[in-house]
């Protein structure tokens, strides 16, 4: 177990994130791509990762379970239903649509960088052990939906 694994809420190392890509856009000279009509499709991807959260985090409450992302091992039931039949980790893909406005809203390539940094910290520090802690409390059950359903998309 690495000292990083379940320490910093997803939250935050999206807000890390966010703040490297701000950096990254404003510091290095690159050209800005400007998308056409930038602000329709940031409202749009928006929407989508408030949807995908709000029935991410709807589906949690049903099933009574914990949407503490630092204690998955305080997990009541497996939720494999509505979103959860499309992806493992929706809250952490809503979050990932957000940088993803972010990155078009700032348009520099170099910006891409911090969201590659937030998947890469996910998959590592908080997917995995939270992958380890469901295995111990699932087992088998746990196992096949792995085998069913992508970690991101």
């Amino acid at each position: 177990m690495s000292v990083l694994d379940l320490k910093v809420p997803p939250p935050l190392v999206a807000l890390i994130a966010a703040g490297l890509m701000w950096l990254l856009g404003n510091y290095i000279e690159t050209p800005v791509i400007d998308v056409p009509y930038k602000s329709t499709l940031c409202y749009l991807l928006v929407g989508v990762g408030l949807l995908i959260d709000v029935f991410a985090i709807r589906q949690f409450r049903r099933a009574k379970t914990t949407v503490n992302p630092l204690r998955p091992s305080n997990a009541t039931s497996l939720v494999n239903a509505g979103i959860y039949q499309y992806t493992r980790n929706p809250m952490y893909l809503g979050n990932f649509m957000f940088l993803l406005v972010w990155l078009v809203w700032l348009g520099t390539p170099y910006a891409l960088l911090g969201l590659v940094f937030y998947v890469v910290y996910m998959n590592q520090f908080q997917i995995k052990p939270e992958e380890k802690a469901l295995l111990v409390l699932f087992g088998d059950q746990y196992a096949a939906f792995c085998a069913d359903v992508r970690r991101w998309i």
